[in-house]
């Protein structure tokens, strides 16, 4: 064995060289990666007894990818598509053997390869897409060449992964087999030897890109329809762009516009968002100050107390991870309706094409249902998704103590209330904290993870595995009424009722922001989720909104009624205009003195966005979140803040935190009454130091 640096090394084996790279953790192609590739190719191309080449890893997976940290720097040589030009140049056929994962530059780099080979529980893709980018190594261009414009375009705008098996149905890898990589690899150098097997760079074939070059017109209606969710977002524009490359231009053409393409990209907000968002995530599960003994207990059966739409939805997101879990309600009546309203979503699934049946039936398996807490007795977990009623929930968790076993970690689902109040009937507080899912759980990424006064850090940390084994995005949050994201989305909601007192309509609302790239706005969101919700909150905090009280006064409580500040259709959740609703505005603005106006769409955006903005400063200043990109994840996965736009604190720092001052002292000189317009001492801070929440993180996680 040679070693040519600390990372890559080469063996011989009769007339096979073998390229290993020993990157732990992931294999990450790194400068020092790179340069061991090129060494290692040059050495044994270089020895004239080496008919074929095999390349693999060590550890865990092929190469994983790129490496992101050197996303944003100057690029530094060998660069990917050095190494791939030296795969392709490569004098002996190089075998890509793969395990693990190969996604971005890890698969380009097989791809580079004159074969590949893959263990069965390999997975490979180009998920660039999701840090705003396209495969800047040429996968835009090889992929389309070995399995066709169209299905490389599905690919790339997914960014979801492909398994060894569909692999080698498109045509990605040469074959599948089980065993250790080097020796599969091998096996199939030996075939290349023996059989004399033409070894073609991937950049030299042609013929699956013949039928899209003849007529692009299946290429063109396939990116169109595929991008319609797209509004606002410049990398799946930019994906297509690239692969149209692949069949109307020459492959080093292509990589020249390619490479200028991209860096115009990851220079992008755009890229810098998501970017900031897949560290976010990362960073969210490390929770500072818990001493380095706390561990989190293991969870093997969970139970649900409450059997509605939501405690359904959680018992769904444990089957999903194969967890068994057990649903109480107290009738037997609510738990048939419930357990059968489960049944339709995954029947829903099924039609869809997202599960099959024996998946769908695999997980409803696993769900349980009683009518008698004693169920929750061995659960290690117990979660209530009850109505939010303070007596209810106490009188739950009083009970639910005693028939637990020891160490069970007892859970409020609360949206709002003060888990230290819900806590304070437990003998052992220590075990309490609220898990604040959303809905519909099943299918919502976000968990706010309430931390209450007494919970331990076992607690703590016990729920954040649990969020993130169920496949949330768990966020630690401090308690407070509305705790992270709904304490910030109550501003944005008294934003839009002055927005409709003062002249707008709903339509006109919820357009600021859905043509900001928004799935929905807040007042459809609203229509959804019931009316009668937010009234309710309302009436218990003692803040009346005139005009969205006035309208469930109406009777009108959104969808389920078939109208709220829209009107809908027998069957249909379209929100459509309703004159009753505009005329029910107008008088409202009349009785309340207010002659109304046009607002500006970019008024409306601020309006809407800068308050909540502002109340997530607050929530910092007060450690109810720990970081800003924790607030970030809490909008990206709760609220439908757009990916592409990096959360509301991201768009603060890309906005300037100097424009949302001055605009929020206008806002609150209009509105003398509403002491929460007031800039934020922390955002005034930052912007007259001519700083940003990213630099505020940074300074406090260096402390």
């Amino acid at each position: 064995m040679t070693q040519i640096n600390d990372k890559i090394s080469t063996r011989i084996e009769g007339d096979i060289g073998f390229i290993v790279s020993d990157n732990p953790p992931v294999n990450a192609l790194g400068i020092g990666v790179r340069q061991g590739l090129v060494g290692a190719l040059e050495e044994l191309n270089a020895d004239p007894g080496v008919k074929a080449i095999v390349l693999y890893c060590a550890g865990r997976t092929f190469f994983a990818g790129a490496d992101i940290t050197e996303f944003g720097k100057p690029r530094q040589s060998p660069t990917l598509q050095d190494i791939i030009a030296a795969l392709e140049s490569s004098a002996r056929p190089v075998v890509a053997a793969i395990h693990g994962t190969a996604l971005g530059g890890g698969l380009e780099t097989a791809l580079g390869c004159a074969f590949r080979v893959a263990i069965p529980s390999a997975r490979m893709g180009l998920p660039e897409i999701n840090l705003g980018l396209f495969a800047g190594g040429g996968g835009t261009q090889r992929l389309p060449r070995l399995i066709g414009p169209e299905k490389a375009l599905e690919h790339v705008l997914s960014g979801k992964p492909v398994g060894a098996r569909q692999a080698l149905e498109l045509g990605i890898v040469d074959a599948v087999e089980e065993g250790d990589p080097a020796v599969i690899g091998a096996a199939f150098a030996r075939r290349v030897i023996d059989e004399n097997i033409p070894a073609v760079p991937v950049r030299d074939r042609d013929e699956k890109l013949a039928a899209t070059r003849a007529d692009p017109s299946a290429f063109d209606a396939l990116a169109k329809k595929l991008t319609a969710r797209s509004k606002g977002q410049a990398a799946p524009q930019a994906n297509i762009d690239s692969i149209r490359r692949s069949f109307t231009m020459s492959l080093d053409e292509a990589l020249a516009i390619d490479a200028a393409a991209n860096r115009e990209l990851m220079a992008g907000s755009q890229s810098r968002a998501l970017r900031h968002l897949f560290f976010a995530e990362r960073e969210a599960a490390r929770i500072p100050g818990l001493p380095e003994t706390a561990k989190a207990r293991p969870v093997q059966k969970a139970a649900i107390i409450g059997a509605g739409t939501m405690g359904g939805g959680i018992a769904m997101c444990f089957a999903g991870a194969g967890v068994p879990v057990t649903v109480v309600d107290t009738t037997q009546e609510a738990l048939d309706r419930g357990l059968e309203r489960v049944k339709g979503n995954y029947a829903t699934s099924v039609k869809r094409g997202s599960i099959g049946q024996a998946q769908m039936d695999e997980r409803l398996a696993l769900i349980a249902g009683a009518t008698d807490r004693a169920a929750a007795a061995d659960a290690d977990i117990v979660i209530e998704a009850v109505f939010e009623d303070m007596d209810v929930k106490k009188e739950i968790f009083t009970d639910l103590e005693k028939r637990v076993k020891p160490g069970t970690i007892l859970a409020s689902n609360t949206s709002a209330l003060d888990v230290d109040e819900i806590a304070s009937v437990l003998e052992r507080p220590q075990d309490f904290v609220g898990m604040h899912f959303f809905s519909p759980a099943n299918v919502m990424k976000l968990l706010e993870v309430v931390v209450a006064r007494h919970s331990s850090p076992e607690a703590i940390l016990t729920a954040m595995a649990v969020g993130k084994t169920i496949g949330k995005v768990p966020v630690w949050s401090g308690n407070c009424d509305g705790f992270i994201g709904n304490r910030m989305v109550a501003k944005r909601s008294a934003q839009a009722e002055r927005l409709l007192q003062q002249g707008a309509f709903p339509q006109q609302v919820d357009a600021a922001l859905t043509n900001l790239g928004f799935p929905m706005g807040p007042l459809t969101t609203n229509d959804m989720s019931g009316l009668d919700i937010g009234y309710s909150i309302r009436k218990r905090r003692g803040t009346p909104f005139p005009i969205a009280d006035a309208i469930v006064e109406s009777g009108r409580l959104g969808q389920k009624t078939g109208a709220g500040y829209y009107r809908y259709e027998p069957g249909d959740r379209t929100p459509h205009p309703s004159p009753e609703t505009e005329a029910l505005i107008i008088a409202t603005s009349e009785k309340l003195g207010i002659t109304r106006r046009d607002i500006a769409e970019e008024e409306m955006v601020q309006r809407l966005l800068f308050p909540l903005i502002n109340e997530g400063a607050r929530i910092l200043e007060e450690g109810i979140a720990l970081r800003a990109s924790d607030v970030d994840l809490v909008w990206i996965n709760g609220y439908g803040w757009p990916r592409h736009l990096g959360g509301p604190m991201f768009y603060a720092d890309e906005t300037g935190l100097a424009t949302i001052v001055a605009k929020l002292r206008e806002m609150a000189a209009e509105t003398p009454g509403d002491p929460s317009l007031q800039p934020a001492a922390l955002l005034v801070e930052l912007a007259d130091g001519g700083q940003n929440f990213a630099d505020w993180q940074k300074s406090r996680a260096a402390a």
